[in-house]
């Protein structure tokens, strides 16, 4: 679907979302292996991706995880996939994926649902410092 460097995975997150702001800072820091490429998913490559696996974006609308070699992660699958490449103590959070994804993903709608309200909403999608800039994609 769409090629990304060798043992890259692309994260797709909400670009005006505060929280999922901080979650990409959070994982940038935490990423000791330079594992995650990043891009919004109101991108022209998150446009793509959305449109390929034909995600409705009213039921996914804040984290996606695309795996070249697997494919789509959605919603709380997507973070604790994300979580168990973080290391120690992170990945410990991989746990959770013993728990039915429907109960998982309740909280996680929860949580997403209110993201705006609890966390706040930019006019723009975030722009990486020009060190970070290689790990976004357009």
């Amino acid at each position: 679907m769409m090629d990304l460097p060798k043992h890259k995975q692309l994260i797709l997150f909400d670009g005006v979302c505060n929280l999922c702001d901080s979650s990409v800072k959070y994982v940038i820091k935490h990423d000791k292996n330079n594992r995650f490429l990043f891009a919004a998913l109101q991108s022209e490559i998150g446009k793509k991706i959305i449109k390929a696996y034909k995600i409705d974006t009213e039921k996914t609308d804040s984290i996606l995880l695309y795996i070249p070699e697997i494919g789509i992660s959605y919603k709380s699958t997507a973070a604790l996939k994300v979580a168990l490449k973080l290391g120690f103590p992170r990945n410990l959070m991989g746990v959770f994926l013993i728990v039915p994804a429907f109960i998982r993903n309740a909280v996680y709608d929860y949580i997403a649902k209110n993201r705006y309200t609890w966390y706040g909403k930019k006019d723009n999608c975030m722009i990486p410092t020009p060190e970070l800039k290689a790990k976004f994609l357009d």
